[in-house]
């Protein structure tokens, strides 16, 4: 039996757990069924209360308290923790069936799979012994855009993620609605699908000509690869929380195995002859 997951990634503020909390209500409110994982150990305050929360395993206050470490130490530990004990995580995921989407809402920290592969290792456990398939879904905020830099820096740590976690991958641009009186359509089309030569023409023009072969080795970088392109989203808007679910399903492949439902068909009234 097949399961299917979504690990929804991405830097401290950019929206993941306000994604999660639009896609559970979706779901909900389309009737189908989905599992809600808290992946971080420092989180507090949901929407909706998660199925599976790793703070019953251990919270980042106790690794704080007992190892004496700060916090980015402590979410480290956490996660060393957890792999140490997978079998706690399979036994709460043990009743999920295909018929599921399991939802992981993962930390801030992008260290988790940009610097040492925790993460990734995550995944391949779930695929190999749970028979998941997996997607992930990166979300960086949308004014990026308005400061360039910044959104070519979130361009490459996107970048970093779809190759350390090598599972099928989804960028998004999340919060559309703080910048659609910023940007014009036209210019957002250059970032959708990003266009490097920004970086040679407008960051250029604002940066020190000592960084300027570091901007165009960064050019090099992202065209070489030509993986990424982004996503719109605005969690409070079903349509567009409905478009991202589309290609979520997609990525995993989850329509191809459910069974079709047909609805009810109406009673006749027949007369009598």
């Amino acid at each position: 039996m097949s399961r299917y997951g979504v690990f929804v990634v991405g830097p401290a503020g950019s929206g993941k757990s306000t994604f999660c909390s639009a896609l559970i209500s979706h779901l909900k409110n389309a009737k189908r069924s989905c599992l809600y994982v808290n992946l971080d150990p420092a989180a507090e305050e949901f929407d909706f209360e998660p199925d599976v929360d790793i703070k019953n395993l251990i919270s980042l206050d106790d690794a704080m308290e007992e190892l004496g470490l700060g916090p980015n130490g402590a979410m480290m530990a956490c996660f060393e923790f957890l792999m140490e004990n997978l079998d706690w995580l399979e036994s709460e995921l043990e009743d999920t069936t295909e018929e599921f989407i399991t939802i992981f809402d993962c930390p801030g920290q992008i260290e988790l799979y940009s610097h040492v592969p925790i993460l990734p290792n995550l995944c391949k456990h779930l695929s190999m012994h749970m028979s998941y398939n997996l997607c992930a879904a990166y979300l960086i905020e949308s004014t990026f855009v308005v400061d360039k830099a910044k959104f070519f820096a979130g361009t490459l740590s996107a970048m970093s993620a779809m190759i350390m976690l090598s599972i099928p991958h989804l960028n998004i641009l999340s919060k559309m609605d703080l910048v659609k009186n910023q940007v014009t359509k036209r210019e957002l089309k250059r970032f959708l699908d990003p266009d490097p030569s920004i970086i040679t023409t407008d960051i250029h023009a604002e940066t020190n000509p000592k960084f300027h072969k570091l901007n165009e080795a960064v050019v090099g970088l992202i065209e070489d690869f030509s993986m990424v392109s982004f996503l719109q989203l605005e969690s409070q808007n079903e349509d567009s929380v409905q478009a991202i679910l589309s290609y979520i399903d997609d990525c995993l492949g989850w329509s191809e195995v459910q069974e079709p439902q047909l609805k009810d068909e109406p009673e006749q009234d027949w007369q009598e002859e």
